[in-house]
């Protein structure tokens, strides 16, 4: 009776230290997969950011050559737009303003307008009021050394269009990429707005349906895509956005007769910098912005990118150094795990090694039957590391490896009047792709058998006659 209970106590500790050997295994095999699955989405992430800002600077560079004529005027920097406060403030304390707290915003009236219009050498005078919805939304992040910051935003943004029909025809003043089954705004049209995709689901409406801007209703003609570049450098991005004539934009920000951005048209190239002159010195409220500062934006900007790329690429590299010391640190750790057990197994089963021996099991069959357990044990680790890897890839990649930013913190370049061009940061998710599941598996195999290969050699050389008296 006692040999029978010790005989089950030693295999309630044999399986309950094979579990703890399937788990540390498990562990180390999901970082040796997960690290190369992070290296991947730095890169793959780094370089669809590259595309993406390349193909920005394309298209800002062709909509400036086609806007030579063209001069911006805006209100000072966030009048007349919802605006927030910096980064870096105390920990708790928000930033963007609350509900119910919103900054006073200041427009150009149509006196200014009318007076700016009258300036010899302009062409056209394009007015826009663009300002933000009464809703807003509200979201806690935690930043570096546990800093918390709440940030305010309103949900969508207003923009009024004059849709003079030389206007939408001479000018890109309208999104261009509307969806199938709408239309885009017309000359005469009120009461309908073209809205950005992603507020669909917002309102709960597509083309057709009826929305609520600021308590007024509007009927929905089109809809347009939010990713896909407009006229003059504007990138919608995922700023929510609804498009509208100007006049129903006045009367539902209680803004009637206002413009918060112009977009003037001189008859010439050679009259931009005089007139330009001209508006500043006049208004020195005013933002006035022209071809060459577009230009000069532009320019900087891509020294800037040039800049970070460099750095990024430099980050990548020393990350990529990191993982592989910390992929060579998982292997060497698995096969000693895998020489460990084995190692012990071996002892443990000395008289059955004998036992077989004595029976006729040659010494191939002994050492094909431990390196068999040896991959087997590995195999199950390594689908356990699958697992654990799959649902764990992305925190164990954001221990292990450092974050990759292309264009740091400062990723939001303004363009043409304060439009903005988001480019977006490189905060990659890891995943496990089925190349590296199955990569996963033939390591497993390959690890297991040579961690097993000695302690399999050692058993097999074991002497019945010896192993018969061990105790």
């Amino acid at each position: 009776m006692g040999a029978l209970t010790r005989a089950v106590r030693n295999m309630s500790r044999r399986k309950m230290r094979t579990l703890l050997v399937v788990v540390a295994l498990g562990f180390s095999m999901a970082i040796m997969i997960s690290i190369p699955s992070g290296i991947i989405a730095n890169q793959e992430s780094t370089q669809s950011l590259t595309e993406r800002f390349n193909s920005t600077i394309t298209t800002m560079q062709e909509e400036i050559n086609k806007t030579s004529t063209l001069i911006g005027v805006t209100t000072s920097s966030g009048r007349g737009q919802f605006s927030g406060r910096p980064s870096g403030f105390p920990s708790g304390m928000p930033f963007g303003q609350p509900p119910g707290e919103s900054e006073q915003a200041v427009f150009m009236n149509e006196t200014e307008v009318e007076d700016i219009a009258s300036i010899e050498g302009i062409k056209d005078v394009v007015p826009f009021l663009q300002t933000s919805s009464n809703e807003t939304t509200s979201e806690t992040i935690t930043g570096p050394g546990g800093r918390s910051f709440t940030i305010y935003r309103p949900l969508y943004t207003i923009t009024g269009v004059c849709l003079n029909s030389s206007f939408i025809e001479d000018y890109s003043i309208l999104p261009t990429n509307i969806t199938a089954g709408g239309r885009n705004l017309r000359e005469g049209d009120s009461g309908v707005v073209v809205m950005s995709s992603n507020l669909t689901e917002y309102f709960g409406v597509g083309v057709g349906g009826s929305v609520d801007i600021n308590g007024v209703s509007f009927l929905v003609v089109g809809i347009f895509n939010q990713t896909s570049e407009g006229g003059q450098g504007q990138v919608f991005s995922e700023t929510r956005t609804v498009y509208m004539n100007i006049t129903d934009a006045q009367v539902v920000t209680s803004n009637v007769g206002n413009a918060s951005r112009l977009d003037i048209y001189a008859e010439n190239t050679s009259g931009v910098d005089g007139i330009a002159t001209a508006i500043a010195a006049a208004y020195s409220d005013l933002t006035v912005t022209t071809y060459k500062d577009r230009l000069t934006e532009l320019q900087n900007m891509q020294t800037t990118y040039s800049e970070t790329l460099a750095n990024a690429e430099s980050t990548l590299s020393q990350t990529q150094a990191i993982a592989t010391q910390e992929i060579i640190v998982a292997v060497v750790a698995t096969s000693l795990i895998v020489l460990f057990v084995m190692l012990y197994t071996v002892r443990e089963r000395t008289k059955e090694i004998g036992t077989l021996k004595a029976l006729g099991f040659s010494n191939w069959n002994v050492m094909s039957q431990f390196m068999l357990e040896g991959i087997l044990l590995s195999l199950v680790a390594g689908v356990v590391g699958i697992g654990i890897g799959y649902i764990g890839a992305p925190v164990l990649t954001g221990l292990l490896l450092p974050s990759v930013n292309l264009f740091g913190s400062s990723n939001r370049f303004q363009f043409n009047s304060g439009q903005t061009a988001q480019t977006g940061s490189t905060a990659a998710s890891a995943s496990l792709t089925p190349e590296l599941m199955l990569i996963a598996l033939g390591a497993a195999v390959l690890l297991g058998a040579v961690g097993s290969l000695y302690p399999a050699w050692r058993a097999s050389r074991t002497r019945p006659a010896e192993a018969m008296r061990y105790e």
